[in-house]
């Protein structure tokens, strides 16, 4: 009886509890890059040039790679202002072009951070402000 006591308390207090999968889940965080990108982009015609105003969130798949990000966030922004400066009026203004921007950056900030740490370590960018002007 006093097995069956202690076994009912045992398991009342979790510690035969089976693992959790919150462990085997990613934490994901999230980093801005800061202060916000303003920058050009190509107008309609050489002389003429559009400005485009974006704030980026930067996810990565745990909260222990914040501080590498954080550490490359230089040459991050600067690749990301010197992405949105190719590109054509058109592509910046459309919703699909906006699309294809962001994973052109992505898969830049990936191909960075895996020449600088050996892993993409970004997951995914966000775009959380996007003002365009011409």
């Amino acid at each position: 009886m006093k097995q069956f006591v202690l076994l009912v308390m045992l398991l009342g207090t979790g510690l035969f509890a089976a693992p959790t999968l919150a462990q085997d889940k990613p934490s994901y965080a999230y980093i801005g890059i800061e202060p916000e990108i303003v920058t050009n982009y190509l107008g309609t015609s050489a002389i003429k040039l559009g400005y485009v105003r974006v704030m980026i969130e930067v996810m990565v798949s745990d909260v222990d790679q914040l501080e590498l990000v954080e550490h490359h966030m230089p040459l991050l922004r600067s690749t990301a202002i010197e992405i949105f400066g190719r590109q054509p009026e058109e592509k910046v203004k459309s919703l699909t072009g906006r699309e294809d921007i962001r994973r052109a950056i992505l898969a830049a900030f990936q191909d960075l951070m895996s020449k600088e740490t050996g892993a993409p370590v970004i997951k995914e960018i966000i775009f959380t402000k996007y003002l365009h002007q011409s």
